[in-house]
């Protein structure tokens, strides 16, 4: 019985760095086999680093490694579906960066490559595993705030790099579908449905506030959920204040998260006032890429699956089209 991971990284950039390979050297459920990146030095540096074996400029060198059994992609999203569909063509596990890919019809693709293989397919979510979120879903199981019928989220971010910078390509619409909603607003759309289910109706506000670019610097969009619940979602690169909030109100109370990286809680209702704290791990990503092992090694569905990277797909394909 397999009871380690032997894992492929593909992608040698910032958070490669920063979160998945020190959380794969810190897991006993995984080991770092090897890396890529197109610049080989860069790709041998890297893997000095962090003690992978082996590495390699071309990624297709990397999934053809008999050693390896999972690959994490994490590539610009216009790489995503080419590079899922060859590591599982390949026999490889897919724990792919979010956002899943630039459409749905590249999903289903994703999808359908990892399920004729019987590999799993996971999408970097993170924020799933955040303890706030999950205190925040059982106070609203609880019932102690009443009926939720508002939420609001605000996601900002001043980012203006320039050509040649190592992120430009997050400017281009042919390499990241779009702006703050695709990059960044992914990840709170996932939050809304985790917390409050089907989203069935969807309004947006989507162009160019302060800055000349391809893609969208500032959106606005509005959901209504199968409960009745409204939520506003609005992401931005153009302000100059930086905010990740979440306020959550509902018929009997409120729940206000000041900064969701952070995990301070704020819960309110005629009761009086409250405040918690549930600090996230110290590196976010780890949590994720457990989950992910444990599935494989257990032989279960990752808990952040295909199906929910598409329907995020899904949701932010019809706000840019609102």
């Amino acid at each position: 019985m397999m009871t380690a991971l032997r894992w492929g990284l593909i992608g040698c950039g910032d958070i490669s760095r920063k979160r998945v390979a020190p959380a794969l050297n810190e897991l006993a459920t995984c080991e770092l086999v090897a890396v890529n990146r197109a610049r080989a030095e860069l790709a041998e540096s890297f893997a000095c680093e962090f003690g992978a074996r082996r590495w390699y400029a071309d990624w297709r060198e990397l999934i053809a490694d008999k050693e390896i059994d999972a690959v994490y992609i994490a590539t610009p999203v216009y790489l995503h579906v080419e590079q899922t569909i060859a590591a599982a063509e390949a026999g490889k596990h897919v724990l792919c960066e979010k956002p899943m890919a630039m459409n749905v019809a590249e999903c289903d693709r994703m999808i359908a490559a990892c399920g004729a293989k019987g590999v799993k397919l996971g999408i970097a979510y993170y924020r799933h595993f955040y303890p706030v979120v999950r205190q925040a879903k059982a106070i609203i199981a609880s019932g102690e705030i009443g009926k939720p019928v508002v939420a609001q989220i605000n996601a900002f971010e001043r980012f203006n790099p320039q050509p040649g910078e190592d992120r430009y390509w997050l400017l281009e619409k042919s390499k990241a579908g779009g702006g703050p909603m695709m990059d960044f607003g992914c990840h709170r759309i996932e939050v809304l449905m985790n917390l409050f289910g089907e989203i069935r109706r969807i309004k947006s506000l989507t162009g160019r506030a302060l800055f000349n670019r391809e893609v969208e610097d500032t959106s606005i969009a509005s959901f209504e959920f199968d409960s009745g619940l409204q939520a506003a979602l609005t992401v931005t690169h153009a302000a100059l204040e930086s905010q990740d909030t979440l306020d959550i109100f509902g018929s009997e109370g409120s729940l206000h998260i000041p900064a969701l990286n952070r995990g301070k809680l704020t819960v309110k209702t005629a009761a009086g006032e409250r405040i918690e704290q549930h600090l996230p791990h110290a590196n976010i990503h780890l949590p994720l890429i457990e989950d992910f092992a444990l599935a494989v090694l257990e032989n279960r569905e990752p808990k952040v699956g295909g199906a929910i990277g598409r329907e995020v797909a899904r949701i932010e394909e019809e706000v840019y089209m609102k």
